[in-house]
């Protein structure tokens, strides 16, 4: 690579997929489309609804065929992102909304549906899960490609593009990952866009490497400049010299080589030195996640999260909607075990049709199996559906945010009555499917043992139970000092919860991001998990690192942490551990 220039500019985005993309700049067109608002006169609606929908029409027309062209070069494994979309082009809020503001406002058609992506925004920025309000760049990739067609702009198809290249572009939509090439495209980069976005985890789940959210790289790099990109820690050098080009070609070599390392263990048991077996599951969100899953070595999924199928739309999932999904994610994943969390949602601005009113501390408030709980007829069809789904693979159903006793019992009470109806109307599910809960708020953990009695596992959610027992928003950046994993209150809670799982004998599970961090994996162990569940990368990491510890000195090492009496302290120690024992093991 003969470097032409030297600039050596470094930006920092958002780490969105791991890996080093060094290559030509390729900036593709992706800008949003500029509508102006202009008023029209009555007799004129009609003219402008009928514009409407037939964008409308052609959009739909448009990813119909783009779906059929992926299933037939690719197949089916990363489809469900496209059938998120045509869903949205049928939602009654897009739709009749913008319609609606067309005949009342007497607005053009563009302008009026800017104004219901707008109000789309405004119902997703109040969303405090990352997760969740990433989906309104969903709604917006949808609602652009809507108005190219109002506006006749066309955009070049990324699987047009010749040499090896690095895209540059304003946003890519999830429809422009699945057409990249990976022996043509090294890699790319964004002005816009989220690390829980259908983009990033596409990028993920097809490894290839992607830094996202630079806000202005557009307009800082020219087709042809030389591209770093380091999807690992979200840096992008614009023109590198030759000593940064070298060092980043060096690290790029060794990064592959680490990944090919790690591919070496992929099918290898999870266990200790001394025999010891931890199960090393996945955290899925998306069917497209489940092939990455697979290939990082996971051994089932560890916390299905169900929350997307509730977002978008004004009217609640149905069951055989839900049934679709479940089972579909169910079949791609056996013979592993699937594990879904049933709704985790809370207040008015999450669930459809519920009309609840707003609340103060919505973190506190009407959320989860509360909010469920209070609205049965949204959980019986969800519970219908998940067990409809058992009849094709192995499941587990699991409640969130259980605080006491009686909500347990509660839900258990419920999914006895729906599997009685569905084994009264014959049809099959598997009648023993365990049924777990949450641990993630310290009323939970004193009484761990009493809920030990009446459930079959524990999946012990870290980010809340963190965030609840110490007090701290974690999402408060003020605050993010006094988010400590190993601050001893958290530890303390853990060993309360692993040791009443156990003396009840049922497993234990973790499915927070401390899960995904191989620096926690040998107090994790030494505190008895029996399984972890993380994002797909972080299984072989985790793995490593797994295979190369004794249960025995994880117990010791547990148990020196657990004296100590400030998370600085367990830190130091644990850091002093890793490095003695582990320091070639943390690439």
């Amino acid at each position: 690579m003969g470097l032409a220039k030297t600039e050596n500019r470094h930006l920092q985005g958002l780490a969105a997929s791991p890996g080093i993309a060094i290559g030509l700049a390729r900036v593709t067109d992706r800008s949003r489309v500029v509508v102006a608002e202009t008023s029209i006169e009555p007799d004129a609606v009609a003219d402008e609804v009928l514009r409407y929908r037939e964008a409308l029409a052609r959009t739909r027309r448009d990813l119909a065929q783009l779906k059929n062209q992926l299933a037939a070069e690719r197949g089916h494994e990363h489809l469900y992102v496209i059938d998120t979309h045509l869903m949205m082009l049928d939602d009654p809020m897009l739709v009749a909304e913008t319609e609606r503001i067309i005949a009342t406002a007497l607005i053009n058609a563009e302008a009026a549906l800017k104004k219901t992506l707008q109000t789309f925004h405004a119902f997703f920025v109040t969303i405090e899960d990352e997760y969740l309000r990433e989906r309104s760049s969903d709604v917006e990739i949808v609602v652009e490609r809507i108005l190219r067609h109002m506006v006749g702009k066309e955009q070049e198809s990324l699987n047009e593009i010749d040499g090896k290249v690095v895209i540059v572009a304003h946003d890519l939509s999830p429809a422009d990952i699945l057409q990249i090439d990976k022996s043509k495209v090294m890699g790319f980069v964004t002005d816009l866009g989220g690390k829980t976005s259908h983009s990033a985890i596409l990028a993920r789940a097809l490894e290839i490497p992607a830094v996202i959210g630079l806000e202005n790289i557009t307009s800082a790099v020219a087709t042809g400049d030389h591209l770093v990109v380091d999807g690992s820690t979200g840096t992008v050098v614009i023109n590198p010299d030759e000593d940064t080009f070298r060092e980043y070609l060096r690290r790029k070599q060794y990064f592959e080589y680490v990944e090919h390392e790690l591919a070496k263990i992929r099918d290898l048991p999870a266990e200790t030195l001394d025999g010891h077996s931890v199960s090393l599951m996945g955290n899925v969100e998306f069917a497209e996640e489940i092939d990455a899953l697979k290939g990082h070595g996971g051994e089932g999924i560890g916390l299905y999260r169900t929350e997307m199928l509730f977002m978008n739309r004004n009217e609640l999932p149905t069951e055989e909607e839900q049934y679709r999904s479940y089972s579909a994610v169910v079949r791609a994943m056996s013979p592993g075990v699937v594990t879904i969390r049933t709704l985790d949602v809370g207040g008015d601005k999450f669930v459809p049709n519920l009309n609840l009113a707003d609340e103060l501390n919505p973190a506190l408030g009407l959320r989860a199996v509360r909010l469920s709980l209070r609205h049965p007829e949204t959980l019986r069809p969800q519970l219908r559906a998940i067990l409809r789904a058992s009849a094709h693979g192995r499941v587990r159903i699991f409640f969130p945010m259980i605080s006491g006793i009686d909500e347990v019992r509660a839900v258990k009470r419920l999914l006895a009555e729906v599997a009685e109806e569905l084994g009264r109307d014959g049809i099959p599910f598997d009648g023993q499917v365990p049924v777990g809960i949450m641990i993630e708020v310290p009323s939970a953990v004193i009484i761990a043992d009493l809920l030990a009695r009446e459930v079959d596992f524990f999946s012990v959610g870290t980010n809340d139970l963190i965030q609840y027992s110490l007090a701290i928003d974690r999402t408060n950046e003020h605050l993010s000092h006094l988010y400590e994993p190993l601050h001893p209150a958290v530890l303390r809670s853990l060993k309360m919860v692993t040791d009443a799982a156990h003396a009840a004998g049922i497993r234990v599970c973790m499915c927070g991001e401390m899960a995904g961090d191989p620096t926690y994996l040998p107090i994790l162990l030494g505190l008895g998990f029996d399984e972890l569940s993380m994002n797909a990368p972080s299984i072989p990491r985790v793995k490593r690192i797994l295979r190369r510890c004794t249960k025995a000195d994880a117990d010791r090492l547990t148990a020196t942490a657990l004296t100590f009496a400030s998370a600085t302290e367990v830190e130091g120690f644990l850091n002093g551990e890793i490095a003695a024992h582990f320091s070639d093991s943390f690439d």
